[in-house]
């Protein structure tokens, strides 16, 4: 009798293209769910058949208290090798393997830059008004060369975004509570002397943290508050870092320019959800890691992953 396979979050029905899952068809079945599952109960209820789950990054939690209602399964992967989502103590005592896959940095930098640039010139608004008739010319882009760009973190995707910025002729500076000079140096930017510094003097802000309980509320009120009335913060990292409420006053009241922000406190973000109505905000919906490159990797070891599981040799064990 053949494995069954969930593939969890499979919104744009790609996962069946994105890799060649023949190589497992004598043993698995894979059955791909396009809608999101929220709630236990209702995962409980639609995994309870199912043998292994491959799911993206962290959009569905897998605490002890799920794991323990699916006595069928066997296997999760994930993409990304690190996931904070998963219960990885109570999979070992209930015989669930768990394994990851690789995943590239570059398309959340590309992603960054997308709003970003979409902010600074008013991409969306003049797009709307050119394709609706509206008024030719509305808006006053923010130029980029010569203005100033603050990265909270300095890691694979910071980086990253900080050369793009370079190339723009802007100035970067880079502050986290780790960062030393010397990596700084490395990079080709400035280490700002504190949070406050980097928020105060910055035109544009960029996140690029891991969320934890040192970085989980890191912008606040107050640290909002610090920004420039013509400055932008970008968010493709993690929704917990930023006060959500902090910014959708900022927002509203015209505190900051306007904020890029890809990750939300609730995901898939319901659809009366204040920040699906907020001025001032140009959102996607998670887009981070959606590319053809990365969903190429992710759904192609996920059938590595589950061919070596079979093997009796699992690969790119978790955590």
């Amino acid at each position: 009798m053949r494995l069954r396979c969930a593939v969890l979050d499979d919104f744009q029905q790609v996962a069946a293209e994105a890799a060649d899952w023949s190589v497992v068809a004598d043993d698995v079945e894979v059955v791909s769910f396009d809608r999101h599952i929220e709630g236990e109960d209702d995962l409980a209820a639609a995994l309870a058949g199912f043998d292994i789950v491959v799911t993206l990054r962290e959009r569905v939690p897998f605490p002890g208290s799920l794991i323990a209602r699916l006595p069928q399964l066997k296997l999760i992967v994930a993409s990304g090798m690190r996931n904070s989502v998963i219960d990885y103590a109570a999979a070992e005592a209930h015989g669930v393997t768990v394994c990851g896959t690789a995943s590239s940095s570059t398309p959340p930098v590309e992603l960054t830059w997308a709003l970003l640039l979409g902010l600074a010139r008013g991409i969306v608004e003049e797009s709307n008004a050119l394709r609706s008739g509206g008024p030719w010319q509305s808006t006053v882009g923010a130029d980029l060369h010569g203005r100033r760009l603050g990265l909270l973190g300095l890691g694979k995707i910071g980086s990253k975004v900080a050369q793009v910025g370079l190339a723009f002729g802007m100035h970067v500076s880079a502050w986290s509570q780790n960062l030393t000079r010397e990596r700084a140096d490395e990079v080709g930017v400035e280490r700002a002397g504190s949070k406050e510094e980097l928020l105060a003097n910055s035109d544009f802000v960029s996140v690029h943290l891991a969320l934890g309980d040192r970085t989980r509320g890191l912008l606040g009120p107050a640290e909002l508050a610090l920004l420039k009335p013509t400055a932008y913060l970008i968010n493709t990292s993690r929704a917990a870092i930023v006060d959500q409420d902090a910014l959708l006053d900022a927002l509203h009241t015209g505190r900051i320019a306007g904020a890029g922000v890809d990750v939300f406190d609730v995901e898939p973000l319901p659809a009366d959800h204040p920040m699906r109505t907020a001025p001032r905000l140009l959102a996607t919906p998670h887009l981070g890691y959606v590319s053809r490159g990365n969903y190429a990797t992710y759904y192609g070891q996920a059938v590595e992953d589950i061919r070596a599981f079979l093997a009796g040799a699992p690969v790119r064990r978790l955590p």
